[in-house]
C-alpha cells in the first residue's frame, strides 16, 4: 500500500505544477471557468485618482565664450568667468542646487571664398587663427522656491546664452503612499455608491490589486482583455497626498555672493524675473473586488 500511496503522491506533485500553469482557456473559446472570488455576487471597484502639484525641481544651463589666440589662455579667461559663478551657487549647499561645469575649445580657421563665392575655412593646423573656449554651467535647482534668485545670479553673470527653464516633478514616497491610498478610497467610494445605486450592499473584500489590473480583466471574453480601466479619475486636493507640505514655504534667506566677486547684490536683483514652477498632474489606480449582499 505504501508504494503506490508514494507514487500518487510523486504524480501529484509534478502534476500540480504543470496544471497551475495552464491558461485559463483556448482562444476563442465561448467561457472561461470563473475565478473563485467570482463563485458569489460581486463588484470588482477601480479608484482611479488625480493631483496637480507643483513641480518640485528645475534646470537649465549658461554658457560662456572666450576668443583668445593662445588655447592656454581662452580656457583660462573662460575658466574665471565661471568660476565666481560657482562659487557664489555652492554657497547654497548641494542639496539646494547641484552645479556641473565643463569647458570646451575649439579652433577658429582662416576663411578662404572659393570659386562659387562660399566662405569656407581653411582646416589646416598652420591656418589657425584663433581658440574659442567655452565653460558650460549646468544647473540643477532642487528647491524651487529658490530659482528666481539663482536664476537671476546666473543672468548677473553675463553669459553668452542661456537656455530655457525646465521642470519637472519628484515626488517623494510618502506622496506615493499617499497617493495609493487615496486610490484605495476612491475604489471603496465608487464601489458604495454603485452598490446602493443597484439596491445592494457592500460585503467583505475578496481581492485587492494595487495595480489595478484584476479589475479589468474580462473573464467572459475566452482570454484576459486588459483595458483602459476607470475613464474618469478623482481630483484629490494636494494636502491630502503632499500633507503640510502642499502649503507655500517662503524662500529661506540667500547667502551673500563671496566677497569682491561678481555678481554683486544690486546686479542680482536687477536681473530678477518672476519663475513659477507649473503643476504638474500625478495619477494612480488601485483594484478592490468586494462580495455583494
Amino acid at each position: 500500500m505504501r508504494a503506490p500511496l508514494a507514487a500518487a503522491l510523486l504524480l501529484s506533485a509534478i502534476a500540480g505544477p504543470t496544471l497551475a500553469q495552464t491558461p485559463p482557456a483556448t482562444i476563442g473559446q465561448p467561457y472561461v471557468p470563473a475565478p473563485w472570488w467570482m463563485r458569489d455576487p460581486v463588484i470588482a471597484s477601480i479608484g482611479y485618482v488625480r493631483v496637480e502639484l507643483q513641480a518640485n525641481r528645475a534646470g537649465f544651463s549658461a554658457t560662456f565664450q572666450v576668443v583668445d589666440r593662445s588655447v592656454a589662455e581662452a580656457s583660462r579667461k573662460a575658466a574665471d568667468q565661471v568660476r565666481a559663478l560657482s562659487q557664489t551657487l555652492a554657497a547654497y549647499g548641494v542639496e539646494k542646487v547641484r552645479v556641473e561645469t565643463s569647458l570646451s575649445t575649439q579652433p577658429l580657421y582662416d576663411q578662404y571664398r572659393d570659386e562659387n563665392g562660399v566662405l569656407r575655412d581653411n582646416t589646416r593646423a598652420d591656418r589657425i587663427e584663433r581658440y574659442q573656449a567655452q565653460a558650460t554651467v549646468s544647473l540643477s535647482v532642487r528647491d524651487v522656491a529658490l530659482l528666481e534668485r539663482i536664476y537671476a545670479t546666473v543672468v548677473a553673470s553675463q553669459p553668452n546664452s542661456i537656455s530655457q527653464v525646465y521642470f519637472n516633478l519628484e515626488p517623494d514616497n510618502d506622496a506615493k503612499t499617499n497617493l495609493a491610498g487615496a486610490a484605495m478610497r476612491d475604489a471603496r467610494t465608487r464601489a458604495e455608491a454603485a452598490a446602493r445605486n443597484a439596491g445592494a450592499t457592500l460585503g467583505s473584500v475578496r481581492v485587492i490589486d494595487p495595480t489595478g489590473r484584476a479589475c479589468q480583466t474580462d473573464v467572459l471574453a475566452g482570454w484576459p482583455s486588459y483595458g483602459s480601466g476607470a475613464s474618469q479619475a478623482t481630483t484629490v486636493e494636494a494636502y491630502e497626498v503632499m500633507g503640510a507640505r502642499a502649503m507655500a514655504m517662503p524662500a529661506p534667506p540667500p547667502p551673500p555672493p563671496p566677497p569682491g566677486q561678481a555678481p554683486s547684490e544690486a546686479q542680482i536683483e536687477a536681473a530678477r524675473l518672476a519663475l513659477q514652477p507649473p503643476l504638474q498632474t500625478l495619477t494612480d489606480q488601485a483594484c478592490v473586488v468586494y462580495g455583494l449582499n
